[in-house]
């Protein structure tokens, strides 16, 4: 057995980092690609290694030198007008080499697993090509493939059709053909399609050729969980280097990403907060209908948006905007109010963090699962006076929820007193009797002028990729200066189509609401049942949990991302709780929540 590695691309699209250097050279964790692959490679049992070079070859092959003296036979092959043609031509370039050995073929800008290795060569079948079901950041060559795993065809760009996904198979790029099928099929067909359609083309349309035969002889071996990606830009090379990091930065890579994980095939998500019983299926069929005007049209202004939430919410136009996410309008907000910010601890820690430190007025709860009442709040309060109070209802991270009735008493409270209240009622519908529960009532907004509610559409409507919050107050001032300091586009058409539609949809979300509370019930008893968990009570989509002896919150995060591919949120970290292990799990369907649970017990 031999290996063919194709090196001879310029890799344009890394730019910088492919100027003086080739594609393979590029660095993911401080490794060369060409450096990982050799070293894969030299675990083999191979009789050689073919590279073929031609943009910045001498100094890959100034690189490589004789560091694998005595464990690869490394030869090269030039291809001299690689700006001219395409990989068919490096590798036509190889073709009396070929006709020698069985065949390992190898794009040089891939990073794979050790276990892709292991998998080709141990399977049976002598000409195989590794493929992965088709994810959304797929791009370049598909198959398909039959039942017996036969591929029946190839799928280059040009052909591909988002229609058919569901059937498609992206090809890893790493291929087994044996020395028979090079000889009787591969290479003959590659002379032939070379003569007449020219060098600069893709090696797989001699492939698509050979699969339009009866018996083409080319099985297709899907691959599971194993990771591998393909490096074409800076953009592949930041997912690499979090897909391949060692146990240790491995979650911290991936947390600074603050989300997309949709990037990243079969990652169970515990970390960022939505609703998992919603969007409904049918509020999700009528924005695909409407899916082109959307995407091709402006979005309206503030005047009409304003309209919209107001609509949705049953709030007057002038006590309400919507933002692009309530991130936007927060730090709207906290540049405006003055004086100090009275604030729970632990918390969302968006609005206190665009204050400075001496502006912050600190009550931290003496409970052991940080709970507080409305009059623990109003007690500490009054003895520390803030300008302003913000307080999240249900609070995050600790699930904390002061009833209905009792956060009007605070609201009394702080009018009495001369203090402005914020309430962020982001996750209160998925608090037990939703949707008595909400501010965002007229005439509550005007018993209390002073008073700013804060919602996030995303967390409790299933939808974060709109980016749509709303902040409502009868303090008309404050909302008319809200909705001049932001963008006047700062929806865009889906986040304001979503709005207009909803209405439709109402009561699906409060099914979805009242099936979501029962599964949290579900899962709360799931969770009690790991030994080194303490659940803390929760009214909100997400429960607080104190990690006990042996382990400890960061240990059991890497865990489970790198054993599981399950990420959570290590809590640890958080102010006041003074290193103690917590972690925050939020709440999804019960598939998924079971699958969580048989992680941790797994441990």
């Amino acid at each position: 057995m031999q290996a063919v590695i194709l090196a001879a691309g310029m890799g344009k699209r890394l730019k910088e980092l492919t100027k003086d250097n080739t594609k393979c050279m590029v660095q993911v964790n401080g490794v060369a690609l060409i450096d990982r692959l050799l070293t894969q490679l030299s675990r083999l049992d191979l009789t050689r290694v073919i590279i073929v070079v031609g943009y910045k070859g001498e100094n890959l092959v100034e690189h490589i030198g004789d560091r694998y003296a005595g464990r690869l036979n490394i030869e090269y092959v030039e291809n001299p007008i690689y700006d001219k043609t395409n990989n068919i031509y490096s590798l036509a370039l190889t073709k009396d080499k070929l006709l020698e050995d069985d065949t390992l073929l190898i794009e040089s800008d891939l990073i794979l697993d050790d276990r892709m290795f292991s998998l080709i060569m141990e399977n049976p079948h002598p000409n195989i090509a590794l493929v992965a079901k088709y994810q959304t950041w797929m791009d370049g060559t598909m198959v398909r493939i039959d039942d017996e795993h036969n591929v029946v065809n190839f799928v280059p760009k040009k052909a591909f059709k988002y229609s058919d996904v569901e059937f498609y198979y992206k090809t890893v790029n790493l291929y087994k053909f044996s020395k028979d099928f090079l000889q009787h099929k591969y290479v003959p067909f590659l002379d032939a399609y070379c003569a007449a359609l020219g060098n600069n083309e893709y090696y797989e349309q001699v492939l698509r050729v050979i699969c339009m035969l009866d018996n083409s002889d080319l099985k297709a071996l899907p691959i599971s969980n194993e990771r591998w990606y393909e490096i074409d830009d800076i953009q592949d090379l930041d997912i690499a280097e979090a897909l391949f990091a060692s146990d240790e930065e491995h979650h911290r890579l991936y947390m600074k990403r603050f989300g997309g994980y949709w990037r990243f095939p079969g990652m169970l998500d515990y970390c960022y907060l939505v609703n998992p019983y919603f969007p409904s299926k049918r509020l999700k069929d009528e924005m695909r209908a409407n899916f082109d005007t959307l995407l091709t049209e402006y979005p309206s202004g503030m005047y009409v948006n304003s309209l919209l939430a107001g609509k949705c919410f049953g709030v007057k136009q002038e006590y309400i905007v919507p933002g692009n996410g309530a991130a936007e309008l927060i730090k709207s907000l906290m540049e405006k109010v003055e004086g100090r910010l009275g604030v729970i601890y632990p918390t969302f820690e968006e609005y206190p963090n665009r204050r400075s430190a001496d502006s912050l007025e600190i009550f931290v709860p003496e409970t052991e699962d940080f709970h507080y009442t409305a009059d623990d709040v109003m007690e500490y309060f009054s003895k520390h006076k803030p300008e302003t109070l913000l307080l999240i209802n249900p609070d995050n991270p600790s699930g904390n929820y002061i009833p209905y009735k009792d956060v009007l008493r605070l609201a009394s409270w702080c009018r009495s007193e001369g203090v402005r209240l914020v309430v962020d009622e982001s996750f209160v519908d998925f608090s037990t009797e939703f949707p008595r529960n909400t501010l965002l009532r007229n005439d509550i907004l005007e018993q209390f002028p002073d008073m700013i509610v804060v919602k996030s559409i995303s967390k409790s409507y299933g939808v974060p990729g709109l980016r749509l919050g709303i902040m409502a107050s009868a303090d008309k001032e404050l909302i008319s200066f809200v909705k001049k300091d932001v963008s006047i586009w700062n929806l865009n058409s889906f986040a304001e189509f979503f709005m207009q539609i909803y209405t439709k949809h109402e009561g699906e979300y409060r099914k979805a609401a009242l099936k979501f509370q029962k599964e949290r019930e579900v899962f709360k008893e799931e969770l009690m049942s790991v030994p080194f968990l303490r659940v803390f009570d929760s009214e909100s989509n997400y429960f607080l949990c104190e990690v006990l002896p042996p382990y400890g919150s960061y240990g059991l995060a890497v865990r489970l991302l790198n054993e599981h591919n399950i990420l959570i949120k290590d809590c640890s970290t958080k102010k006041v709780f003074a290193g103690r292990s917590y972690i925050r799990i939020a709440i999804r369907n019960r598939e998924d929540n079971r699958r969580l649970i048989e992680a941790l017990k797994s441990l």
